[in-house]
């Protein structure tokens, strides 16, 4: 393969992370050892930047900044949720003309895998020799085939002290607050709630239901599950996706609003928890609170995976290398190697066949009863999150004799 030389562009969009940037750094810091690689501009605000002409110079930057990069959430470059339209892929084709940009790279999730596909291929139907590569990033977990997300390791062990932390509060006050309802992010798929499960260390720990969008919500049942809960505990802590459906695949609570829908059509979900408190009240006459930790969740920095920081930086260093060697239309993927101790490695896989798919947690993770994850779940997540969760103590209850 002949050496290409030429301008690098990056983008990122989509929901930003607590690890994106650690991608981002991995390819500015890898392209600087690559001669082939003349400038590198950052897209503002994703393919919005590139149709509107919107670049930072990220070769000008300090280098301190840039490995700072390596530890600091959201998006440094700023993200979009924005689908182009048919007549801007030839504005985007002139400006990668304009600006002699040959290697392009996208960091997000399923729909801008398929925004690199796209601008790759109308760079190929006018014969313009560009090599785009898909940078992997979701909290969701939904990629298909990558054994997981950079950014999804974060958000499991936000969530898992979070969901720990709120146990311990249930249990302590349940006399006056007897069930906690933990609503987490997650439009199609279960993987961010299932991983509350990794807060539990005893049998009574929280959490001790979780309701994931892969099995259809039933409400007869979902009571039955929390009375025999409240009925050995005293108390329950549950936690539910708010992409939750019922029978007929239908959402159990979203947004009608137009203005609450983006370009892509996904409606602005939220709610559930709301909803599961009050059938809780009104079936079983208890009480019930709830929480809803927000986009905090995906983007924390103060619960960062170690694991998950080192491959978002790794993906990135790799997706510059695999694209100076002449590889194009692909995304940078995760594969787990065999064996006792936890290790991943890097291959690629086709952008046609991640782009706009969708991973569901697998039925082997989720228990007969649909109210809670397996084994097989916590074996697969554990190592993402980056060792042990804090250590508490507990009290034995020991009565005092006179």
């Amino acid at each position: 393969m002949s050496k290409l030389k030429g301008n690098l562009v990056i983008g990122q969009s989509g929901g930003p992370t607590a690890v994106i940037n650690s991608s981002l750094a991995g390819v500015i810091q890898e392209a600087m050892k690559h001669d082939e690689i003349t400038g590198m501009f950052g897209m503002v605000h994703g393919i919005m930047g590139m149709i509107n002409e919107d670049f930072i110079d990220l070769g000008k930057q300090d280098p301190a900044d840039i490995d700072g990069l390596r530890h600091t959430p959201s998006a440094a470059l700023s993200s979009c949720r924005y689908k182009v339209s048919p007549n801007e892929y030839e504005k985007i084709l002139e400006v990668l003309k304009k600006y002699n940009i040959r290697y392009f790279f996208y960091a997000g999730g399923n729909d801008s895998q398929d925004t690199a596909k796209k601008v790759s291929s109308i760079a190929k139907e006018n014969n313009y020799e560009l090599r785009a590569i898909g940078i992997p990033k979701t909290v969701d977990n939904d990629l298909p085939i990558i054994d997981h997300c950079p950014g999804y390791g974060s958000v499991a062990r936000w969530l898992a002290i979070a969901t720990r932390d709120a146990g311990l509060d249930t249990e302590a006050i349940g006399i006056v607050d007897n069930v906690k309802v933990i609503e987490t992010m997650g439009r199609n798929t279960g993987w961010i709630t299932a991983s509350t499960a990794l807060a539990k260390e005893h049998e009574n720990d929280a959490p001790h239901l979780i309701y994931l969008p892969e099995k259809p919500f039933e409400e007869e049942r979902f009571l039955a599950d929390v009375d025999r809960v409240y009925k050995k505990l005293g108390y329950a802590v549950i936690t539910v996706c708010e992409g939750l459906v019922d029978k007929n695949g239908e959402y159990i609570t979203a947004s009608s609003r137009a203005i609450d829908t983006d370009k892509f059509g996904h409606r602005q979900l939220g709610g559930v928890a709301i909803y599961l408190c009050d059938l809780i009240a009104n079936g079983l006459k208890i009480k019930a609170r709830w929480d809803k930790p927000g986009t905090i969740q995906r983007v924390s920095m103060v619960c960062a995976s170690n694991v998950d920081l080192e491959e978002a930086y790794m993906v990135g260093k790799m997706a510059v290398k695999y694209a100076v060697d002449g590889k194009t239309d692909y995304m940078v993927n995760l594969v787990r190697e065999s064996g006792k101790e936890y290790k991943c490695t890097t291959d690629l896989v086709e952008l046609e066949k991640v782009a706009l798919g969708t991973k569901k947690v697998p039925d082997e993770f989720i228990n007969a009863e649909g109210n809670y994850v397996t084994d097989a779940f916590i074996e697969y997540a554990k190592p993402l999150i980056g060792g042990d969760l804090p250590k508490y103590s507990r009290l034995k209850k020991i009565p005092v004799k006179l």
